[in-house]
């Protein structure tokens, strides 16, 4: 079977966009052939800075014979129903149609239509033209002497060849030849911009692979990948370093390359006094590569490592210099900042009124920051007021969390009215993504707390799944109360995530407040500092999420968790106990034993019967409910204390003793007895089973 080659080449794509771009192509083309009644065995999408590639195998050499039936009315029918019967089919006459016969309605008109086949050259000229026209790039241009009429293409940039062959391995392939705003699509490509400027004759895939290699362009952005990860620690280890490794710089720089070269720059060493994250960033944002640490170091050395697209003559020297010449230029500003941040703002004498609200100390220039970001009124948000006025909420949340958790309440205050004074420095200022690891080294300098100045990095997290909660009381303390004012906010003017859109990161918010209160064991009432039932609800509802990710079974969630459920703490370690009693062979029979009495109830209350709340002595009469009576009692005496002492384990265990009486209940006991007095007290009897096991989970929502 044929396969089709495909490349789209072009000025370089933005190193952001290529991976996505190479993904869309391929579903677009491949869903494209198949709608048109094409099938393929495989296909793979490829990309560099100036191309995107598709391998197509297995491709059919024509669609298939479509075969259609179109039901006319009955041959009696007036002449002009057969004639419009006979337009929608596209037939000449009535005697190109056939006659078809039913029982009951009799013979009507049937038009067999068959649709020949299509060769696949013909179906992949008609396809591409609009896929390339409307392809979804983010951003795109229009170029070139088309691009001055109305409806000319647009590209990420300027597009400048087209390859489309198609054949299988034993034929020659050939050209499927379409044109869109006079770039016509042939077999020519052409290799690295530099090393290989001369044009490539394509046949099919294996051989445009190995030409693009000898024109010094690695095609598979893995397999570049994979070479600069490689040589990058190679040359660190050489050096007697290792490399700092980052997965979105190693994504970013493969996407800048075609043919990588890595080599090894150097700084001066006094810029090693730089914070080892600012020089990371700056290095990173500004030059796009690596750094480098003595093995085991916290800080790093004054080697990085770049990547470069050529193979230069002098073996690099003249790239590395250049690099290193604009690495320490930027070096240079980034100590600048460092500094300045620890020097006194020029105005302090207007910070004075923000200093007495917070209790600041404005000798110390963290606290002048803090100051000056409220005095500035800078918005947090135009619904929740300024930065200052978010403090002095976090601040007096974080008072009454400091209660639950035991922090100690001087320091957490202090983090808090120091924590978003970093967003006025201008090391934050340059690179967003230090804010809160700059607060905790400039507080660290003014010599506050180590409580405090490490509660001021860690109240942003966690940040995500992967990341670490806060490890001190003050720092868990100051990041839930950060949070919940966050959630209490937004939800206070009804900016709630909808569907795929949290533009306020609101559900990492709360997974970070269900994380920390999960893994450092709080005990918090949510509706005591977050009285909003619908917010619960939101809490509830990534509760469920985060559990479900954990192994916990949804309808063992959905059996623990009421609406009021507010301390999420205690929803979880019931869930556990339940998984693990209700997997146990007693769990298992207790459980069909439950069911059963609560759909018996469950119908009755469907009736209207009003089953009565107290069992009576005195009306049981068989030895298998007064057994099953005294172990009701017992069960949920028990399990009611074990709950009250949060022991969910031995609340379990209480309940486990009911499995053998309610097992001898069913087999012995008849429930609709003649008797209306012993059936009702009968029906309490199974009424008390589902209240003793409803002090621990409700049992009708576990299936199974």
């Amino acid at each position: 079977m044929p396969d089709l080659l495909l490349e789209l080449r072009s000025e370089e794509i933005p190193a952001r966009m290529q991976r996505k771009a190479a993904g869309d192509l391929k579903k677009l083309v491949t869903d494209a052939l198949v709608e048109a009644g094409l099938t393929y065995e495989g296909a793979r999408e490829y990309w560099t800075p100036r191309r995107l590639t598709l391998d197509i195998r297995g491709l059919n050499a024509r669609s298939s014979d479509v075969r259609e039936d179109i039901k006319g009315p009955a041959t009696s029918a007036p002449e002009q129903a057969i004639q419009g019967f006979l337009r929608k089919a596209g037939l000449a006459s009535v005697a190109e149609a056939h006659v078809h016969s039913d029982p009951k309605k009799g013979d009507f008109y049937v038009a067999h239509l068959v649709k020949p086949g299509r060769p696949a050259d013909e179906i992949i000229a008609d396809v591409m033209p609009g896929i390339i026209r409307n392809f979804p790039w983010p951003k795109s241009m229009r170029s070139g002497a088309a691009s001055a009429k109305p409806g000319a293409m647009r590209w990420v940039r300027p597009l400048q060849s087209i390859v489309c062959t198609f054949g299988s391995e034993t034929d020659e392939t050939r050209v499927v030849p379409f044109e869109i705003d006079g770039l016509v699509a042939g077999n020519i490509t052409y290799g690295h911009r530099f090393h290989a400027p001369e044009a490539i004759t394509v046949r099919r895939f294996e051989d445009y692979v190995a030409n693009l290699e000898k024109a010094k362009v690695v095609l598979d952005a893995e397999r570049r990948k994979q070479i600069i990860a490689t040589d990058a620690n190679n040359i660190a280890f050489a050096n007697g370093l290792e490399l700092v490794e980052d997965e979105g710089l190693l994504e970013e720089v493969c996407g800048l390359v075609e043919w990588p070269q890595v080599l090894m720059g150097t700084f001066d060493e006094e810029f090693l006094s730089i914070p080892s994250e600012i020089i990371r960033l700056t290095i990173k944002t500004n030059q796009k590569c690596f750094v480098t640490r003595k093995p085991g170091a916290d800080t790093l050395s004054n080697h990085f490592i770049l990547i470069a697209n050529i193979e230069a003559k002098d073996g690099g020297k003249e790239i590395v210099h250049g690099n290193g010449k604009v690495v320490r230029a930027r070096l240079s500003d980034a100590k600048h900042f460092w500094l300045r941040d620890q020097g006194d703002l020029p105005d302090l004498e207007t910070l004075a009124v923000s200093a007495e609200k917070f209790g600041l100390d404005l000798a110390k220039p963290l606290d002048q920051r803090m100051a000056k970001l409220d005095a500035l009124n800078v918005t947090f948000h135009a619904k929740l007021g300024t930065q200052g006025e978010r403090v002095s909420r976090i601040r007096t949340l974080a008072a009454e969390l400091a209660k639950v958790t035991g922090a100690d309440a001087a320091l957490v205050d202090r983090a808090v009215v120091l924590a978003k004074a970093d967003l006025r420095t201008e090391a934050v200022g340059e690179f967003p993504e230090l804010q809160g690891i700059m607060g905790r080294k400039y507080a660290a300098l003014q010599g506050e707390d180590a409580a405090v100045a490490e509660a001021i990095e860690d109240h942003y997290k966690p940040q995500g799944p992967s990341d670490r909660v806060p490890a001190d009381k003050v720092g868990l303390t100051v990041a839930l109360a950060d949070k919940l004012d966050t959630l209490i906010g937004f939800w206070a003017i009804d900016e709630k995530p909808t569907g795929s859109k949290d533009p306020y990161a609101l559900r990492r918010a709360a997974l970070g407040v269900i994380r920390t209160l999960l893994e450092k064991n709080i005990r918090l009432p949510l509706l005591s500092v977050a009285p909003d039932p619908d917010l619960l609800a939101f809490f509830h509802d990534r509760l469920k999420v985060y559990l479900r990710d954990m192994g916990a079974r949804h309808d063992l969630i959905d059996a623990v968790l009421t609406p009021d459920a507010d301390d999420l703490l205690m929803v979880a370690r019931r869930v556990e106990a339940l998984t693990a009693f209700i997997t146990s062979e007693e769990g298992q029979n207790l459980l069909a034993g439950t069911k059963r009495a609560t759909q018996l109830l469950a119908a009755e209350e469907k009736k209207g019967t009003v089953v009565e709340g107290a069992v009576s002595a005195d009306l049981l009469k068989l030895d298998a409910e007064k057994a099953l009576h005294v172990a009701v009692e017992a069960a949920a005496k028990g399990a009611a204390a074990a709950v009250a002492t949060e022991d969910f384990r031995s609340a379990m265990e209480a309940l486990s003793a009911l499995r053998a009486p309610v097992d001898q209940f069913f087999t012995d006991v008849l429930v609709n007895d003649e008797d209306p007095a012993i059936r009702a007290n009968r029906l309490a009897l199974l009424s008390a089973i589902r209240s003793a096991t409803g002090t621990v989970a409700d049992f009708s929502k576990i299936t199974g």
